[in-house]
């Protein structure tokens, strides 16, 4: 494990490859938030069909959900840098293709469907690599600052991302492209400046008992299922960011700039949380905690879906951004604590499905729904949905209710 080299030893940014991590993803996804904002607004404005936004989310995590086996034996098997950078690059080409069809004044959704398809398998194979490479990071009594810190990076490019992104595709959305293609290869360049001691991975076979064993111990962990489910169903039936280009166009009338205002306005909540609970960790708890910040989730996804002022949809989107960091940062811990090094990318892998399911997925379902009940009543509709998530998930798991400190989680037997 790298040596520290600033004189706090509170915070993992005392290690140069931790800081290193963190720069390349915030890059990584400031490039894929400016991305987002272009690829929502060009889709809707080619088609006018809201449904359409919700396919966008959908072509993105079925690569996911179809590879979910193979990329967390992937992240366990092979260096996670190294997947991590190769993914980077597949998804820096994806944007070189998005330029390219923008500057032939393409008309061909499909292809742009197509495209959105690679993008989701780059995203599928990097997202386990790269959680499962953080802990190698740092000591695991920093693993709760560094998923703080880790999140806050996240947080603050979909601050920055989508109000860049608005900007630039005043210019037009070709200027976006060009941009993210730069910040991926930038990311690259970090990623394979990151030193650790390396460790000599097990070669293992490919068997079915390897490759399923991430859903195997999840499910033997009543807390983590609890945490990743609750997670996956609240936000699948609240998620309303896949319909932002609708609000921003037909219902509050701001325009790009004002879309670019709506996707940050969650990251400007959770990126201070995220702060805070780097500064001061939750320490008791942790479980009503997590149940608690789901529910007001659920509350402020309502009162935007109610809103027809554009600075009480910013507000209601701030609060939601806060109290879904407070949701990340716990269930990222829990399963850090919990899981082995050597199964962490099938873990992650896992996770990143149930994640997938309630972002990318929950964009498909409020597309669904939206053609079928109107806008507002979809996105009402789900954040009601929410609230009774989070009342029947207490019920369902009460050991998830009952989890005190996160510190003082311990793996449970199976």
């Amino acid at each position: 494990m790298e040596q520290r080299t600033a004189l706090s030893s509170a915070s993992a940014f005392t290690y140069p490859s931790f800081q290193r991590y963190w720069a390349a993803r915030l890059c990584v996804t400031l490039a894929i938030q400016m991305q987002a904002v272009a690829i929502g607004w060009q889709v809707y404005d080619l088609t006018r069909r809201p449904l359409d936004l919700g396919l966008v989310g959908l072509a993105q995590f079925l690569p996911s959900l179809g590879l979910a086996l193979v990329t967390g034996h992937v992240a366990d098997r092979y260096d996670r840098r190294t997947v991590m950078a190769l993914c980077i690059i597949v998804e820096a080409l994806c944007a070189v293709l998005f330029l390219t069809f923008t500057l032939q004044d393409g008309t061909n959704t499909p292809f742009l469907f197509g495209v959105l398809v690679l993008f989701g398998t780059a995203r599928a194979f990097e997202f386990p690599a790269s959680v499962a490479l953080m802990p190698n990071l740092v000591p695991p009594r920093l693993f709760t600052n560094a998923a703080a810190w880790s999140s806050s990076a996240w947080q603050a490019a979909t601050i920055v991302g989508p109000a860049i992104g608005g900007l630039l595709y005043a210019i037009g959305p070709e200027a976006v492209y060009g941009c993210c293609v730069l910040m991926f290869l930038l990311s690259v360049f970090l990623v394979n400046t990151i030193r650790i001691e390396q460790r000599e991975k097990e070669q293992m076979a490919a068997t079915w008992e390897s490759v399923v064993a991430g859903i195997s111990f999840i499910r033997g962990q009543p807390v983590v299922l609890g945490a990743v489910s609750l997670d996956l169903f609240a936000v699948l039936l609240g998620g309303a960011t896949a319909l932002l280009p609708v609000y921003a166009r037909d219902i509050l009338h701001v325009g790009p700039w004002g879309l670019g205002l709506l996707r940050s306005a969650p990251a400007v909540g959770a990126l201070v949380t995220a702060l805070l609970v780097a500064r001061r960790p939750i320490q008791r708890h942790a479980g009503a905690i997590l149940l608690g910040a789901v529910g007001i989730f659920g509350l402020s996804i309502v009162v935007f879906g109610l809103s027809r002022n554009l600075w009480l949809s910013l507000l209601a989107l701030i609060i939601l951004g806060a109290s879904d960091m407070v949701s990340v940062v716990i269930r990222r811990v829990l399963v850090l604590v919990k899981t082995p090094d050597e199964m962490r990318g099938r873990v992650s892998a896992v996770e990143s499905v149930f994640i997938g399911a309630s972002n990318e997925l929950g964009e498909f379902e409020s597309g669904v729904t939206a053609a079928w009940f109107g806008v507002v009543p979809a996105v009402v509709l789900g954040g009601l949905g929410t609230l009774a998530i989070v009342g029947l998930w207490a019920r369902i798991f009460p050991q998830l209710r009952r989890v005190n400190s996160l510190e003082g989680e311990r793996l449970e037997k199976p």
